[in-house]
């Protein structure tokens, strides 16, 4: 047993420990659902080459779902817009129905169509093997390490926008690195899973601190909880992983609403809510 749940609970844990960091950006930028669109639009990619003939998880398929992202990189890094009437999340919204509707679409025009959806939205985490791990560990590495190495303007384009020169550049860069973690995900854990992952541990940690590095440590401790006891659902009772594991994802963040009156951060302005981000707390740009 102890040996068919370490490699899932290996990637879950790596994708949760990136996903949480990036979970954070998108809760201050107020662009929920461009982790789900940009998952979506990976899908579109690998769906793609589902019809020209590549099998799920081939090499083929992540190299087409990573094109179709940095494509949706380019789009979200370019809509950046302060001036403009209509907020970034519509597009995003759009973006995402109609890269929804093209994955449909092109599904039903295979036998084998209906499958490929089901594996999309609910991966495959359970079959994941170490070999796999080790490539999504050294991705996500570099990933990592290129966000600690730029931190100070990979936190400030969130955070502290008004620091940055060409603005929309450096946008591009954070979700092309985005989309690099994006696209391996969606492959392993599939598009419900990814957006959970991001969305609800850091959501809970905006509720308990205004801190980034705590509410970063919030988001792993919460998000570990929900993985851990998904993982332990689903082998226990055999029942799906994926759909297990964003349940329990849901059910910590219940948890969370429970206790958040007594112990969370109360927010009475609107300009208060956010992150303070320590290194551009004080002193110049």
């Amino acid at each position: 047993m102890l040996e068919l749940i370490l490699p899932p609970f290996a990637a879950a844990m790596i994708i949760l420990f990136t996903h949480a960091y990036f979970g954070l950006h998108v809760i201050e930028r107020e662009v929920i659902f461009v982790d789900l669109a940009l998952a979506q639009i990976a899908a579109l990619g690998s769906t793609v080459a589902f019809m020209l003939g590549a099998a799920h998880g081939s090499t083929e398929g992540f190299v087409f779902s990573f094109v179709f992202t940095l494509v949706g990189a380019a789009i979200f890094s370019v809509t950046r817009m302060e001036d403009s009437p209509v907020p970034q999340e519509a597009l995003i919204g759009i973006t995402f129905v109609v890269a929804s509707a093209a994955v449909i679409l092109l599904s039903s025009f295979s036998a084998e169509g209906t499958e490929h959806l089901r594996e999309t939205l609910t991966g495959q985490l359970i079959w994941v093997t170490w070999p796999t791990v080790g490539k999504v560990a050294l991705s996500y590495g570099a990933i990592g390490l290129f966000h600690y190495v730029m931190r100070r303007t990979m936190l400030a384009i969130s955070f502290a926008p008004e620091r940055v020169h060409r603005i929309r550049t450096w946008d591009f860069v954070f979700y092309a690195t985005f989309g690099v973690a994006i696209t391996s995900s969606v492959h392993i854990a599939g598009v419900l899973m990814v957006f959970s992952v991001l969305v609800i541990p850091a959501v809970i940690a905006f509720f308990y601190t205004r801190r980034f590095r705590s509410a970063l440590l919030v988001a792993w401790a919460s998000g570990t909880v929900a993985v851990v006891t998904g993982l332990a659902i689903s082998f226990t009772f055999d029942v799906t992983t994926g759909p297990v594991l964003v349940v329990c994802f849901g059910a910590v963040l219940l948890v969370a609403l429970a206790f958040r009156r007594r112990y969370g951060v109360k927010v009475t302005d609107p300009d208060d809510r956010g992150l303070i981000v320590d290194m551009f707390a004080v002193g110049p740009p």
